[in-house]
């Protein structure tokens, strides 16, 4: 089987060095693993940019999705609601956790393209009183859109809601000071821009708001409090924990930091992006998001005009040659991604580029043949 590299949202290219710690296993009791736990929530809480004394970390079980899914269903209490702003796939799949919840909500949509108003969000809380907690997705990866959730946090604290935020796949790609944005919880996952592999999400939680949401749990497995409670005390988690998966992450975060931190990797993210969008242009290849709000993180694009070929004939013809690109996730026309986290460089934004032309080429003669 050939080898390689993913040009995805996550899970992503990773280190041979974050790989090779899998191949140690670790006892769940252990008290080498339990200060490895309690050392990557340090970690997390000095990425964020918020102190030990106002914020808290949770290591949680579970792709992404429970991460979200846990903060949804345990930090709302049963008299509460919540507005969801949502953009895209991931913000409808919180509408889908809360209805699943039985819960009380509000949604407001958008068009993919398009960033949630900060002005909208502002007269619906103004309409809604009810309302008491406002959720909704930094890097939509439906469509690659980074959404504005500095203004949407402003108008929320301002009106005295709680702000929930899923940066799951912007969290250390993108700077997100935390606390001086007013955000009360953020989740991301193991396998994004930390550059760790699939197996756990994380939670930066505020410490009164999660204290305070003791007993409103509608899950055993995703009680977000619970979970704290047990791992707060010396690094324990509740269940087993995805050792291997533990192990790499942390190896990640030393590479994060040799790398140059956030600033360096989110700098080499936007300039693979940016590249990406330049080298497609070239092509006749165009974005879907207009670039004041296309995020570092993944890219949809259009199909070139007059290409009649399918995502699966272009995927193989590029993965033969050393990437896997992502399929389109939209509606309203063909589409593909392509993403530029993880161990990507710009000889590889360079390469899939030149393959993609070759691809185009061999399609157009080969069509024009027939």
């Amino acid at each position: 089987m050939k080898n390689y590299k993913l040009l995805t949202p996550g899970p992503l290219t990773t280190t041979d060095t974050v790989k090779k710690e899998m191949m140690f296993d670790h006892c769940t009791w252990d008290d080498d693993y339990k200060k490895i736990t309690q050392e990557i929530r340090k970690g997390l809480l000095e990425l964020a940019h918020v102190s030990e004394e106002d914020y808290t970390v949770v290591l949680m079980q579970g792709s992404g999705t429970f991460g979200v899914e846990s903060v949804l269903t345990s930090i709302p209490g049963e008299n509460d609601k919540v507005l969801i702003c949502a953009n895209g796939a991931y913000g409808e799949r919180m509408e889908d956790m809360v209805r699943h919840a039985k819960m009380s909500y509000a949604i407001y949509h958008e068009p993919c393209n398009k960033i949630p108003d900060p002005a909208k969000v502002k007269e619906i809380l103004e309409q809604d009183p009810a309302i008491t907690h406002v959720a909704m997705v930094h890097s939509e990866t439906t469509s690659g859109i980074l959404n504005d959730i500095q203004s949407v946090a402003k108008v929320a604290k301002e009106a005295g809601k709680v702000f929930i935020v899923d940066a799951m796949s912007s969290f250390a790609g993108v700077d997100i000071p935390v606390g001086d944005w007013g955000i009360d919880f953020l989740v991301s996952s193991a396998n994004k821009c930390i550059q760790g592999v699939p197996g756990f999400t994380f939670i930066i939680a505020r410490k009164d708001l999660l204290i305070a949401s003791a007993g409103n749990a509608r899950s055993l497995s995703l009680d977000l409090y619970d979970q704290w409670k047990t791992m707060d005390v010396d690094g324990k988690w509740r269940f087993t924990s995805p050792t291997h998966v533990v192990l790499a992450f942390y190896q990640a975060m030393k590479e994060l930091e040799e790398e140059g931190g956030i600033e360096a990797r989110s700098r080499r993210y936007y300039e693979n992006n940016r590249l990406l969008i330049q080298r497609m242009e070239e092509m006749g290849i165009h974005s879907y998001v207009d670039k004041e709000w296309q995020g570092p993180i993944i890219t949809t694009f259009f199909y070139p005009e007059n290409c009649h070929f399918t995502f699966s004939q272009m995927y193989e013809y590029i993965k033969e040659r050393g990437y896997a690109i992502y399929p389109g996730k939209l509606t309203e026309g063909e589409t593909f991604r392509i993403g530029n986290i993880g161990e990507i460089y710009e000889e590889d934004i360079e390469k899939v580029c030149s393959i993609i032309k070759e691809f185009l080429e061999a399609y157009n003669h080969e069509s024009s043949v027939a």
